[in-house]
């Protein structure tokens, strides 16, 4: 007999228990997802302890008026742009007050944009403690996969960016700890 093996944690799972032991808050902005990722994340047991809120912001306009996206930054770069999902992000976690959020916007298709972009074209933004990191990702799938995929890439980039927070954090705890012996030598 085989050892019981647990089972895998999904995306959301891994999401939630990270921000749970670090005591941290989260929200979404979602457009093409549609509220996907937010459905995801309090599917879990202990959401409510983590997540603040959620915004669909499905017009240029709730992009503005919810989560302060410039209207410049719509007009030249449209809504479906790095620079977009940038501002999302960051305005998503002031307006909710939370120490991380994702945000998603792209085309699910079957059409692309206007301007000829195709449809499976995705930004993701997540802002952590302030920096923020925007991935680009071209999904081929129809219009509900296109969609499953892009929340799925939203909750891995989301747990990698907080594992990058610790990461750093980590790395400025060690370079405090070896500055102090230098800084006890030159003392007189």
């Amino acid at each position: 007999m085989g050892e019981k093996r647990e089972p895998k944690e999904k995306p959301e799972e891994t999401v939630i228990r990270l921000l749970t032991e670090r005591g941290m808050k989260v929200t979404a902005v979602e457009s093409c997802t549609g509220g996907m990722v937010c459905a995801k994340l309090t599917d879990v047991p202990g959401a409510s302890k983590v997540f603040r809120e959620g915004f669909v912001t499905y017009s240029d306009r709730a992009k503005r008026e919810l989560v302060g996206v410039k209207k410049s930054t719509l007009k030249k770069h449209t809504a479906v742009s790095r620079q977009t999902a940038a501002q999302m992000a960051r305005g998503g976690a002031k307006a909710a007050k939370a120490d991380a959020c994702i945000s998603v916007t792209g085309y699910a298709g079957p059409e692309g944009g206007e301007n000829g972009d195709p449809a499976g074209l995705v930004y993701i933004g997540c802002c952590v403690d302030g920096k923020v990191t925007v991935e680009e990702f071209h999904f081929s799938g129809d219009r509900r996969r296109n969609r499953q995929q892009a929340a799925r890439q939203a909750l891995l980039l989301l747990k990698r960016c907080i594992l990058s927070r610790d990461a750093e954090t980590s790395k400025k705890v060690e370079t405090a700890k070896t500055a102090e012996p230098a800084e006890a030598e030159a003392r007189p």
